[in-house]
């Protein structure tokens, strides 16, 4: 379609079709105040501060977030009509809002504040009572003011339209207007605490960080998330030694301009249960020793022990520097037992594409079908959940699940729940067959929780023959995804961190240790494997967190969290990301790579790098994408993965029941376990009345 000329402040600008006055007036860099707008959510036009003059037309202000744009339009934004209309919006705004500011944790990054003093005149007419509203309970993330609401209703947008859980409402008219849940219960969505970034006047502020820092006091650091394998852009605000909240950053490709709760909130597991000093296991208790006490004794056990005694778990949050530090002093110990897939997932590590999320994140928005197998985004990975839903919300895509019914944000066509399921799409026996392939890009997104199973490696050969019956594999389009929940298990794959030839995997490496036919045991940052099958077994662990892998260790080395490091991770879809230094390491706690490399030397075995730089040369000469940071990666070749050999019939289930607490960080986290303590709750409610209506129906 032809653009439409228009002309704004004297400066004529073409524009597309469709498009408001508000984006014409963006694209010129000309600011326009608002309070409702926001480019992700439908238009409500509610403020009225974003009015501008417009001619032809009525002589009297218009509101440009609702004004379409039109050819010849003539717009002005700064007009003695448009100033003195944003004066009188502002002074209607402000008859109600308390005068709090001093106490408000908004201050400071307020847009209430901001415009009252960039559009707002000096004095009020107003002199009757204000009125006062009841604060509402949203749950232990959110902190209400009601009083402050100005009803622009982002929030209501939001968790109708993005989380799609439409909790919230408005109940009465006019200025007795309230925002409130339907219920009066805790908000059920995983991305609630993005409501406090929305709302623009401090009525929601994030409950656990209130009255405790200004904006103006905190140290702002760019990192990314690690605790899903989405690797969400995320910013770091810290004071002294502690990380007070941590917020989202813009990143269209990966997270857009959203986090989860469990992102942002989780935070405050930072500063409990740390290990801030070596420990040695002495006499059945572990006790504080120095690095050299420690590392002389795990140097010691290693030097004793054939390499066929000994193993090595990096776990899910092991950045790749350690990684790969701990590979090559396993390699020269001539150890062939090491494993990154510390849940047991059968990958196919030899080709590239059988682990990626090969269509990328960014890839959902141009999807025509979905399937879904063996996985709930909604628990596994919450912002690519809000992506699916933006694309099913968008119209023309349909979504199927294969698996365990889930309670997601959209309708998903249910088409059962174990492999013969499978089976009968590659067959072509499935009515849904007859849609996959007349799709132009479909997509298929397996779990991990069909992987850990016992007839893993099947599952993962069906899923890829699926995506080559289906057309999923097309010239610049690969639609065959694997959602991991692991940070870590992407870099891992690529740095090659699996069983050399005859060493054992985590499974078999668990089982011999159980048998006594394995010695020592090396974690890093493992805590999600069986710590049972260890009793017979000299541990090192080597980790953040006083966790499930701490207890049983023998030695505990302790490492720095990823807010504490400059190191690399390879998010889902096989971008490289690095975290940034916010705060220093507790105590006696060092980055994981110098643990590894101090380890190396006291074994008389020193590995070849002394510096970051050189440990980041190594992992760049092991594959060059290391080399390309943020940088979306290059479609990996299609090769032939998995063995079809024989399957169960059970459900395919997903392997994330508890949001909240799936890490060491998490589990630590006071905010997490109260989220946890509600989720569940919740969901007895929601049993109960399954079991309710089902006794009813009978």
């Amino acid at each position: 379609m032809p653009k439409l000329t228009l002309t704004i402040d004297g400066i004529a600008i073409e524009v597309e079709p469709g498009r408001t006055v508000l984006q014409a007036c963006e694209q010129l860099g000309i600011e326009i105040p608002r309070f409702c707008y926001h480019d992700k959510l439908s238009i409500a036009g509610n403020c009225r501060m974003c009015l501008v003059e417009v001619s032809p037309g009525p002589q009297k202000p218009q509101a440009s977030c609702a004004l379409p744009v039109a050819d010849g339009m003539v717009v002005k934004t700064d007009s003695p009509m448009v100033r003195e209309a944003r004066r009188g919006v502002m002074e209607l705004l402000l008859i109600n809002h308390p005068l709090d500011c001093p106490i408000c944790d908004q201050g400071g990054e307020c847009d209430l504040q901001d415009q009252a003093m960039a559009y707002g005149g000096n004095s009020s007419r107003y002199h009757e009572e204000k009125r006062a509203v009841a604060d509402k309970y949203l749950g232990p993330l959110i902190k209400t003011h009601m009083t402050r609401c100005i009803q622009c209703t982002r929030c209501i947008r939001f968790m109708t339209e993005i989380a799609g859980v439409p909790e919230l409402g408005a109940v009465f008219r006019g200025e007795h207007m309230e925002i409130t849940t339907y219920v009066g219960k805790s908000l059920e969505s995983e991305l609630s605490g993005n409501l406090v970034d929305l709302c623009p006047v401090g009525a929601l502020t994030s409950r656990p960080y209130a009255f405790t820092a200004r904006p103006w006091e905190l140290r702002k650091t760019e990192s990314v998330d690690v605790l899903d394998a989405i690797g969400s852009a995320i910013r770091i605000d810290s004071r002294g030694k502690k990380v007070m909240r941590i917020l989202p950053r813009v990143n269209e490709d990966i997270n857009e301009e959203w986090i989860s709760d469990k992102t942002r909130h989780a935070c405050d597991g930072l500063l409990i249960r740390r290990l801030d000093t070596p420990y040695l296991r002495q006499e059945g208790k572990l006790k504080p020793v120095t690095w050299t006490e420690a590392l002389t004794a795990i140097a010691n056990q290693l030097k004793a022990l054939k390499p066929e005694k000994i193993a090595a778990i990096a776990g899910d949050m092991a950045d790749c520097e350690s990684m790969i530090a701990l590979k090559d002093l396993m390699g020269s110990l001539g150890v062939v037992n090491i494993d990154c897939r510390q849940d047991g997932a059968a990958l196919d590590t030899a080709v590239p594409a059988a682990y990626r999320f090969n269509s990328t994140i960014a890839g959902v928005d141009i999807a025509d079908i979905i399937l879904l197998i063996g996985t709930n985004p909604r628990r596994e990975a919450a912002v690519l959940n809000a992506r699916l839903r933006k694309r099913w919300l968008s119209g023309h895509v349909e979504i199927a699940i294969i698996g365990t019914p889930v309670d997601l944000t959209y309708p998903a066509q249910f088409l059962g729940d174990g492999p013969e399921t499978l089976i009968e799409l590659i067959e072509e026996r499935h009515p849904f067959s007859k849609k996959l392939k007349r799709a132009k890009r479909p997509m298929l997104i397996l779990g991990q929780g069909p992987l850990t199973r016992i007839d893993g490696i099947s599952i993962l050969s069906f899923s890829r023959k699926l995506a080559e019956n289906a057309n999923m594999i097309q010239e610049g389009w690969n639609g065959f995804n694997i959602l991991h929940t692991a940070a870590a298990r992407v870099g891992g794959l690529m740095l090659g961190f699996v069983p050399g030839h005859g060493g054992y995997g985590v499974t078999a490496i668990l089982d011999q240790a159980s048998r006594g036919a394995i010695d020592c045991v090396y974690l890093l940052n493992a805590d999600e494997v069986n710590m049972s099958t260890l009793d017979r077994t000299f541990v090192i662990y080597q980790g953040h967190h006083g966790d499930a892998g701490a207890k049983r260790a023998n030695v505990i080395l302790p490492g720095a969290a990823y807010t504490e490091k400059n190191a690399l991770y390879v998010n889902t879809e096989g971008r490289v990301q690095s975290t940034k230094l916010a705060v220093f390491p507790p105590g006696q706690a060092r980055e994981d790579w110098k643990i590894v490399r101090a380890l190396s030397e006291r074994m008389g075995r020193p590995l070849p790098y002394d510096t970051l730089a050189d440990v980041r040369a190594r992992l760049v000469a092991i594959d060059s994408a290391f080399a390309a940071v943020g940088v979306t990666p290059a479609p990996a070749a299609w090769g032939v993965f998995g063995e079809a050999t024989s399957f169960t019939d059970s459900p395919l289930r997903t392997r994330t029941d508890n949001f909240y607490r799936t890490d060491p960080i998490s589990r630590a986290s006071r905010q997490m376990a109260e989220c946890a303590e509600i989720q569940a709750e919740l969901e007895s409610i929601k049993q109960d009345r399954i079991l309710s209506q089902e006794r009813e129906n009978d």
